[in-house]
């Protein structure tokens, strides 16, 4: 038997070290060729390091949130055969990162009598082996729904590693008819005293530095404009019952991605990069829209790029292709990177008002708040509309207030009359 040790990869791009986010294995875990060992992150995105081997792990080379040097050793592994370790470079074997946090017990209450009890599964059979006090592994995201659901999860049997309880658990629990009936019924208004130690690292840690860094270095200012949106929500209705069976669906956000475009044609200050060391600002002509998108590791902002070229179904499929690889962690660093001006949204959720933070080196973020429905006065008389706020911020060290208003009021114009964002 021999060692083949993995050393952390060159990723390119000049990346020196990156940051250690998540072990797929532990040691003593057999392993095969091409399977995901670990998920490192650099500045720009989450790389998944596979094995080139078949063989048994036998050393880790660092914990979650370590930042580690490219060639220092990642992993060892067991094979057969003489491996490719030299017996002078034999690493010293790292204890294992911990499972999970270490979390205080919660501790339950006898509910009060006045309030209405949550109604708890039906127990019908045999509960998992763990004391009263014993508190299972799961994500707050788990703990959540497992509350919302009545069922304790110390009677939940765990599929995850190291016995971890996964969603798909809560639902073959209640499927099963598998609840505890001495459990007490109005668990959710017990009194909690646990607490959770979550580390911030990976993509969570790289999101804190970048928002930090942008709202100390930038000068940000924000602008909110009210915009009717009714015109633009009958054309797309139109042009999904239309094509939507032949071309796709469309959605918001392709408009509102061509009226950047157009708009940015007479304000091509707000498409730019600022190095604020070199003191200089880059106006570029290609328009390589950024569209903040959430997965389960954080925020991340895919580019479209070149938008300026184009058409509404092309954006809509590049948008829609990037928001299910950032979802997914597939997407790569170039998609990633390089965007020009960045819009965010949250849908359904977008509130009335927002203060996006900018997305360095860019001077200019655009965010689209909820659609609502409202009374409005068109030409005398009080009619329903369908209203959209654009809260959007810019760098005041290189945008003026007058241009940033002026740019989104052009953006106003073209979404509540459509037909020019088509017109040449």
């Amino acid at each position: 038997m021999g060692t083949h040790v993995i050393k952390m990869p060159d990723i390119g791009e000049g990346i020196a070290e990156v940051e250690l986010s998540q072990w797929h294995v532990k040691v003593g875990d057999l392993v095969v060729e091409d399977q995901v060992l670990a998920d490192v992150m650099t500045d720009k995105a989450m790389v998944d390091i596979p094995s080139p081997v078949h063989g048994k792990v036998i050393a880790l080379g660092g914990q979650p949130g370590e930042v580690m040097a490219v060639g220092s050793v990642l992993i060892s592994i067991e094979v057969e055969g003489a491996g490719n370790l030299k017996e002078s470079a034999a690493p010293a074997p790292v204890k294992e990162a911990p499972v999970a946090p270490k979390v205080e017990a919660a501790v339950e209450s006898k509910p009060a009598a006045a309030t209405a009890p949550r109604p708890a599964a039906v127990c019908q059979g045999p509960m998992v082996a763990r004391e009263a006090d014993e508190r299972p592994l799961a994500s707050p995201a788990v703990r959540k729904h497992a509350l919302d659901l009545g069922i304790q999860l110390r009677l939940v049997r765990g599929s995850g590693p190291a016995g971890r309880v996964l969603h798909e658990d809560l639902e073959a629990y209640l499927a099963q008819g598998q609840s505890n009936a001495s459990a007490p019924v109005a668990a959710a208004y017990a009194q909690r005293n646990d607490e959770e130690q979550i580390q911030v690292i990976g993509m969570r840690r790289k999101i804190a530095q970048r928002m930090q860094d942008a709202t100390q270095r930038a000068a940000h200012f924000s602008y909110v404009e009210e915009i009717d949106v009714t015109a633009i929500e009958e054309l797309r209705a139109h042009l999904n019952e239309k094509h939507g069976a032949s071309r796709g669906k469309l959605t918001l956000l392709p408009f509102l991605v061509r009226a950047l475009v157009v708009a940015l044609r007479d304000f091509p200050q707000m498409n730019a990069r600022y190095d604020d060391e070199a003191q200089v600002i880059t106006r570029l002509g290609a328009v390589h829209v950024g569209v903040a998108t959430q997965s389960d590791v954080g925020l991340m902002v895919p580019v479209v790029r070149h938008a300026e070229a184009r058409s509404l179904w092309d954006s809509a499929a590049e948008i829609s292709r990037l928001a299910n690889a950032a979802r997914n962690g597939k997407a790569s660093r170039d998609e990633l990177s390089g965007s020009t001006i960045t819009l965010t949204s949250l849908g359904a959720l977008g509130g009335i008002v927002s203060t996006p933070v900018l997305n360095l080196p860019e001077v200019a973020i655009v965010g689209v708040n909820k659609i609502v429905e409202r009374p409005m006065v068109v030409k005398g008389q009080v009619v329903i509309r369908k209203m959209m706020n654009l809260s959007s911020s810019f760098d005041h060290r290189v945008v003026d207030g007058m241009d940033a208003a002026l740019f989104i009021q052009a953006i106003r114009g073209l979404l509540e009359q459509p037909a020019t964002l088509f017109v040449e």
